[in-house]
């Protein structure tokens, strides 16, 4: 997938929708493509992550393994489609962060994979567009953390 889809793609991403075209295409140069089979794991619950994915094609399941003592499981969260972001929020904020939930393919699925400290790194040299990234961040977890309240309920 050359650049231009790529930038195809993040004009339409959740994280990255309503930014100039310009501000996409920078990004867009900082991720690469990734390919998944239905049933991989993009993602591991309990290990350190330090990217943001982006969808560009397929379905994945976000799950949370759950251990209550003597009920043990796991909880679907959400399942995200085609312009959803997962991955590991904490590198745009410069820390280190262990991973709540697993990102597992429902289908095949390709990925656009942008490295959190890149993307950081970027963020802080246009402030400007630092604050975009991180209000629409805010909207995103949000809406997670919904989602997660939700999936525990329901155990």
């Amino acid at each position: 997938m050359d650049v231009s889809k790529i930038v195809g793609v993040l004009e339409h991403c959740e994280l990255f929708r309503g930014m100039e075209k310009d501000e996409i295409e920078k990004i867009a140069r900082l991720g690469s493509v990734a390919t998944y089979e239905a049933g991989d794991n993009i993602l591991n619950q309990g290990d350190f992550g330090e990217s943001l994915y982006i969808i560009a094609e397929g379905h994945v399941f976000l799950e949370r393994a759950i251990d209550l003592g003597t009920r043990k499981g796991s909880a679907i969260i959400t399942i995200l489609g085609k312009g959803k972001a997962l991955g590991c929020w904490s590198t745009l904020l410069g820390e280190t962060h262990t991973l709540g939930s697993s990102a597992i393919c429902r289908k095949p699925t390709k990925i656009i994979v942008i490295k959190g400290p890149a993307l950081r790194e970027m963020m802080l040299d246009d402030s400007q567009l630092g604050f975009k990234i991180l209000e629409r961040l805010c909207f995103i977890l949000r809406n997670r953390i919904r989602g997660a309240y939700g999936a525990m309920e329901n155990i």
